[in-house]
């Protein structure tokens, strides 16, 4: 497991190596040739790398087209419910909220479906709170099997589940997890989690190898960004990702920079990152990794958005609502957190064009999967 690596790292220690990295270190982890290390990571997300920055987004944008081509898979986040058990200080749908809490019938499920279908989307990002007892497996499975027959890839973004609960689920149709640590600092992270399941640190650090074992293809990563140090938080998402490729080298993996956002309960970031410091992230990831798919949501603003993505990224989001029912059954449900991006897919699949982009509305086609 995962825990046993993280616990070989001190946050201190950690977070002290980054900053001492020079700009000899960032000099060698930039033009070398071959594979990066963890250390050469360090060095792109040092200070010491700010005045590198256009020369890690010219080696970025170049590695990226290599491996991907100007290709940008579009997805929406479709929320089942905002039903939750836990206390999460940063997030609206926090137990301590006083809220309407919703959960989609599947008569709702299947008009959220018909709306997200008509914005040309193949692919579909399920989210939900994290509630056992109001949207556990059998939640799950009769959601995936009104939602498999209209969509090529489904992911999913719920509460940890065990490995046994994924072996049920991907008959049903998941392709996809994403499980965000949101901090690897421990103690920090107890502090912005004081109540329910989501409060087992390591419960929710070993989510990824529990996702390896039971085979699914794709895995998404990434912390809260706004937590902790992203520094230092970024780094530990860099380990876990290495240690998993080596480990489950079947599945793909994605990274997600999700910057805190406004919502019910407001958390004021511990740390504020800036525009530059995001796009140093984005590269400092693609050269670490050629491989890894990064992801940009629109919680970055429409200017951000349209700069940064020819940088790195892979995948972005769309006309997104983060309420169950956003799209057409209950409009006026609660966020989970404030979009900045509002543009339609439309919009965003017209501005991809024109910077010479060919649009993907999915992931890959269930078809792939099987030999004839």
């Amino acid at each position: 497991m995962f825990t046993q690596l993280y616990n070989q790292y001190d946050w201190k220690e950690t977070s002290d190596s980054i900053y001492r990295k020079t700009t000899r270190d960032v000099e060698h982890a930039l033009y070398k040739d071959g594979k990066r290390t963890l250390e050469d990571f360090k060095a792109l997300i040092s200070p010491a790398a700010e005045p590198f920055l256009e020369e890690m987004a010219a080696l970025s944008q170049q590695l990226t087209f290599k491996r991907f081509g100007k290709a940008m898979r579009l997805f929406a986040p479709m929320y089942l419910s905002n039903e939750c058990q836990n206390i999460c200080t940063y997030c609206g749908f926090s137990l301590d909220n006083k809220i309407t809490r919703t959960t989609l019938s599947g008569t709702q499920v299947l008009t959220e479906v018909e709306a997200i279908k008509s914005m040309g989307y193949d692919h579909i990002l399920l989210v939900t709170g994290e509630a056992n007892r109001t949207v556990g497996v059998e939640y799950f499975k009769k959601a995936l099997s009104l939602i498999r027959p209209h969509f090529s890839h489904i992911s999913m973004e719920v509460q940890p589940l065990d490995q046994e609960d994924y072996e049920e689920l991907i008959p049903f149709g998941l392709n996809t997890v994403l499980v965000y640590q949101e901090t690897y600092h421990k103690e920090d992270y107890k502090k912005h989690h004081p109540k329910g399941r989501k409060s087992n640190f390591n419960y929710r650090l070993e989510t990824p190898d529990r996702l390896g074992k039971a085979g699914m293809k794709k895995i998404g990563l990434g912390v809260l960004i706004g937590l902790e140090d992203w520094r230092t938080d970024s780094f530990f998402t860099a380990l876990h990702l290495s240690y998993l490729e080596r480990k489950y080298w079947q599945a793909n993996y994605s990274i997600s920079f999700p910057r805190l956002r406004p919502a019910e309960g407001y958390l004021e970031p511990k740390v504020v990152m800036n525009d530059r410091e995001l796009v140093q992230l984005i590269c400092a990831y693609r050269i670490f990794n050629e491989e890894v798919e990064l992801s940009l949501s629109t919680r970055e603003t429409q200017h951000f958005r349209n700069h940064a993505f020819k940088l790195g990224i892979t995948s972005m989001s769309a006309g997104s609502k983060t309420n169950p029912g956003g799209y057409c059954s209950d409009t006026e449900s609660l966020e989970q957190f404030e979009t900045s991006d509002e543009r339609s897919p439309s919009e965003i699949a017209e501005m991809l064009r024109h910077s010479g982009y060919e649009v993907v509305w999915k992931d890959w086609d269930l078809a792939y999967d099987y030999v004839g």
